[in-house]
C-alpha cells in the first residue's frame, strides 16, 4: 500500500551556516560597532541564544537571522521567538527555539484536515511524524497539495514516498 511521512525537520548544518553568516554580517555592520552582542547556536538543544544591549539591536539581529535563513533555503517559521529577558546590567537576552518534529496538537490538526478532505487515505500519528497511507498514489499527492495549501505554524516536509 503506497504511503509517505509528513515530518518537520531542519538541516543542522544549513542552520549552522545561516547563524554563522548572520554573526559575520552583524560584526561588520556599522550600527553594531563596539557593541557587546553575542549570538550562539546550541546544536544539542537547537536553541539560538542572543545577548545584546537594547531592543533595537535585538530586532535587527532577528531580521538578519531570518534573512540569512531564507538565503540558505530554510523556512523561518521553524523559529520560535520567545520572550526577552534582562540579563546582567543593561543587557537583553533572548532564546530562540528551533522547532523540529511535529508535536501532538499539530499532528492531530493535520490528521483532522486530512480526514475532513474526504480523500480515501488513512493518516496515523507516529511519534513526531504523521504517516499517510492510501491505495492510489494520486490520493497521496492530493494530500500533499492539500497540506501545502494549509497555513500551519511549522514548515512540513514530505518524505519516504513508497509505491
Amino acid at each position: 500500500m503506497p504511503s509517505f511521512d509528513i515530518v518537520s525537520k531542519v538541516d543542522g548544518q544549513t542552520l549552522d551556516n545561516a547563524i554563522n553568516n548572520a554573526k559575520k554580517e552583524i560584526v561588520n555592520r556599522y550600527d553594531f560597532h563596539d557593541s557587546k552582542t553575542e549570538i550562539d547556536l546550541d546544536k544539542k538543544t537547537n536553541i539560538v541564544k542572543i545577548v545584546t544591549e537594547n531592543d533595537m539591536r535585538m530586532k535587527a539581529i532577528q531580521d538578519v537571522i531570518i534573512s540569512r535563513m531564507v538565503k540558505q533555503h530554510l523556512d523561518a517559521n521553524c523559529l520560535d521567538f520567545g520572550d526577552e529577558h534582562y540579563a546582567a546590567g543593561n543587557m537583553i537576552r533572548k532564546d530562540i527555539k528551533v522547532r523540529e518534529g511535529i508535536d501532538k496538537e499539530l499532528a492531530k490538526k493535520i490528521v483532522k484536515k486530512i480526514k475532513d478532505s474526504g480523500l480515501k487515505v488513512q493518516a496515523s500519528i507516529m511519534d513526531d511524524q504523521v504517516r499517510v497511507q492510501g491505495k492510489k498514489i494520486d490520493d497521496l499527492q492530493a494530500v500533499i497539495s492539500l497540506m501545502r495549501g494549509e497555513d500551519l505554524e511549522q514548515p512540513l516536509q514530505y518524505i519516504n514516498m513508497r509505491a
